[in-house]
């Protein structure tokens, strides 16, 4: 599956979770809001010249966050005693996260002001 797939198929639930059922769940829905969203997602990305760029920047401080550092810190928040080994786990993959969070939006900030 292309990566823009899973990265729209969010966004579409939300809005089919807005329309009324009958319509929600027609197969022609299904495609003609995919098909619009791709479409919307393509004239952006021609609009603004360094749209690949915002979104690497986006991605290094979003996808660290919600998908590495949240998780661990809500691990030790849930978990009534965790082990010395689970808190240096834990702690490790934040500190890890943090450092590559750091380092992907410095990149991505350099190649934005590199490039305009």
């Amino acid at each position: 599956m292309h990566k823009y797939a899973l990265l729209m198929n969010p966004l579409a639930r939300s809005i089919e979770e807005l329309l009324p059922t009958r319509v929600s769940n027609s197969f022609w829905c299904f495609i003609l809001l995919r098909t619009a969203l791709v479409i919307s997602s393509v004239g952006v990305a021609f609009i603004i010249p360094f749209f690949g760029l915002v979104m690497a920047l986006i991605g290094s401080l979003l996808s660290i966050l919600v998908a590495v550092i949240l998780p661990a810190l809500c691990f030790l928040r849930i978990v009534k005693k965790p082990t010395k080994t689970q808190i240096v786990l834990s702690t490790g993959t934040i500190v890890l996260g943090v450092v590559s969070a750091a380092l992907g939006t410095y990149s991505s900030l350099s190649e934005i002001v590199k490039k305009y």
